[in-house]
């Protein structure tokens, strides 16, 4: 029986290095990644067409493949002119919620 054990403990303590061997190994597959292209993100200042801009947005962030977080983030950030000066009405925990920021642009 202990002959029997001593082969298992001898295979598992193989099999173990084979695995540290192979998570040591850099991987270095350059064929077979792929980034998706950033598409730019845009600016509104007011005086331009909120529509346009909005529909303009949601392409940009879709293309980009934003989250809704992300999304909120990069509209705050695209806002200039007296279009940014809607932010000081909102609360700063609510300006990562699109929808907060959206409804105060459309007021």
């Amino acid at each position: 029986m202990e002959e029997v054990e001593e082969k298992f403990q001898v295979r598992i303590d193989d099999l173990e290095n084979r695995l540290s061997e192979l998570e040591d190994r850099p991987i270095n597959f350059p064929d077979l990644t792929y980034s998706r292209p950033t598409v730019k993100s845009l600016t509104f200042d007011g005086q331009t067409s909120w529509t346009v801009f909005k529909t303009q947005f949601d392409v940009v962030s879709s293309a980009n493949g934003w989250n809704n977080r992300v999304k909120a983030s990069q509209f705050v950030a695209s806002l200039r002119g007296s279009a940014a000066v809607v932010l000081q009405g909102i609360p700063s925990d609510k300006l990562t919620d699109l929808t907060t920021i959206e409804n105060a642009l459309e007021a």
